[in-house]
């Protein structure tokens, strides 16, 4: 499952500029990809220097680009960053064709690519954007080069009792009822509690952020879309989860060829710590980070932390970049103890 807009972690300057209700972090461009059927809203940030590797982030449920500002910011020195707001989330207007299955989505990703001429990119992907990028990096490792997964959203058997409300809008009726109970709810009511389910420690939360996150909430509520864009990406990861075969969110783990580094939170709410081993061992010569403080956005908690592991996952695997990836059978493990700054 995942994010609902949620506020960054490191405060962006007073004078950063604005494109409607929508905060730009500065050194951050926005721009519109029309494709057939299709209209994505792609937030970028130009590189520090010419020559750098592509890179694209691919946000989770209810979730926008603006999750990544903090991490693309981190990583300009490294890669050519393009964040990317998913078919009806954040400023990307609904698909044409009302799908928002995972399989759909990762189609939406695919085109872009294809589209920009981009790959092979880095991808990153958070909880849905993990489900996405798993499938996209099986179907089409022509176009990754790297795979950064962040709680992605896999089939658990056990789901956690906390994300049970999120699964349960894919119920018919369900979000009708939820509108009703919730309609009192201011949108910095509705921030607190996303912002509490979704961080593991409240105090990464700045206040710039929050107030960016609460401006976000209200204009998405307003959206005529905004619930059928949660409804259907909710039972499109639902319907994912119960797919056996060769289209298994599982089956195509596997089949990933790209170097993969995996982060788990350890007070994550919504994707459980426990399947954090399950996940090294179905990607191939993946390497595991974890994070015993970080919640469901780690990339948001813990950008540093993040970024370095992904800086070594690229040092580390460099010298192998014209391999097939298949004699990698080695899993390296990072754990980042329980530290007051996230560092071991």
């Amino acid at each position: 499952m995942s994010s609902t807009e949620l506020p960054g972690v490191r405060s962006a300057s007073e004078a950063s500029p604005q494109v409607g209700a929508v905060h730009v972090a500065e050194g951050e461009q926005l721009r519109t990809v029309a494709l057939p059927g299709l209209e994505l809203t792609v937030r970028s940030r130009p590189p520090r220097r010419a020559g750098l590797p592509p890179a694209l982030f691919v946000h989770g449920l209810g979730g926008s680009s603006t999750n990544w500002t903090d991490l693309m910011a981190q990583l300009e020195d490294t890669v050519d960053g393009e964040a990317v707001d998913l078919p009806g989330f954040g400023w990307s207007p609904p698909p044409a064709d009302r799908d928002y299955s995972v399989t759909s989505l990762a189609r939406a990703v695919i085109r872009h690519l294809d589209a920009a001429g981009r790959g092979p990119v880095h991808l990153f992907g958070n909880s849905l954007g993990g489900a996405v990028s798993t499938r996209v990096a099986a179907v089409r490792p022509d176009l990754v080069r790297t795979l950064t997964l962040i709680s992605p959203a896999l089939p658990e058997l056990r789901v956690q009792r906390s994300a049970v409300p999120t699964a349960l809008l894919a119920v018919p009726g369900m979000a009708s009822l939820v509108v009703r109970l919730t309609r009192g709810l201011s949108a910095e009511e509705r921030t607190r509690g996303v912002t509490a389910l979704c961080y593991g420690d409240l105090s990464r939360v700045t206040p710039e952020g929050f107030a960016h996150a609460v401006t976000e909430m209200e204009r998405r509520m307003a959206l005529p879309y905004f619930w059928e864009a949660m409804t259907r990406s909710s039972r499109g990861i639902v319907d994912a989860y119960t797919l056996g075969g060769q289209h298994g969110l599982w089956r195509q783990a596997q089949r990933v060829l790209a170097p993969t580094l995996l982060v788990y939170g350890g007070r994550d709410q919504l994707v459980s710590y426990r399947m954090a081993q399950k996940a090294a061992a179905s990607f191939r010569g993946s390497r595991l980070l974890t994070l015993p403080r970080a919640g469901h956005v780690a990339m948001m908690e813990y950008p540093e932390v993040v970024a370095q592991a992904f800086r070594e996952l690229l040092r580390d695997t460099a010298p192998a970049a014209g391999d097939t990836q298949d004699t990698r059978d080695t899993q390296d493990t990072l754990d980042i103890r329980d530290t007051e700054d996230g560092r071991g």
